[in-house]
């Protein structure tokens, strides 16, 4: 199994983009913190930063949303990447591919402040597109 979830802040706007083949997909980062005492007293705060991906309607949702200093929730697989950078050296990435997101209070000039939002999880950017019927027997 491989899933993860992360509640923080984004530190950036979202980007969305188009592949070759028309499929979009919006980026972003979200900052988690971690406050500890260590042995001797001191208090200390750690931050780590999560790159996020998000395929299709959650993306473009996501775009629609999401701004800088704004809490979410995201929850998604785990995936690495590598790509040889300008200078020529290979280069790692870690990020995260969005499969549920819930739009969190507690923004910086986000653009919806209403408080949570889940997404429907019908909506999430690794569904196939279902067909909808409209004239059901029931």
């Amino acid at each position: 199994m491989n899933k993860i979830i992360v509640i923080g802040n984004l530190g950036r706007d979202p980007e969305m983009r188009y592949t070759p083949n028309g499929q979009s997909v919006t980026s972003f980062s979200v900052a988690s913190n971690r406050t500890y005492t260590t042995a001797s007293g001191e208090r200390k705060e750690e931050t780590e930063w999560f790159n996020v991906s998000a395929w299709g309607k959650l993306g473009e949702l996501c775009n629609q949303y999401l701004t800088k200093g704004r809490q979410v929730y995201v929850e998604g697989r785990l995936s690495s990447r590598s790509f040889q950078g300008q200078d020529g050296q290979m280069r790692f990435v870690n990020e995260i591919n969005l499969t549920d997101v819930q739009f969190l209070g507690g923004t910086s000039g986000g653009k919806d402040d209403d408080g949570p939002y889940e997404m429907d999880p019908g909506v999430g950017g690794d569904s196939p597109p279902t067909d909808e019927v409209d004239d059901l027997p029931f």
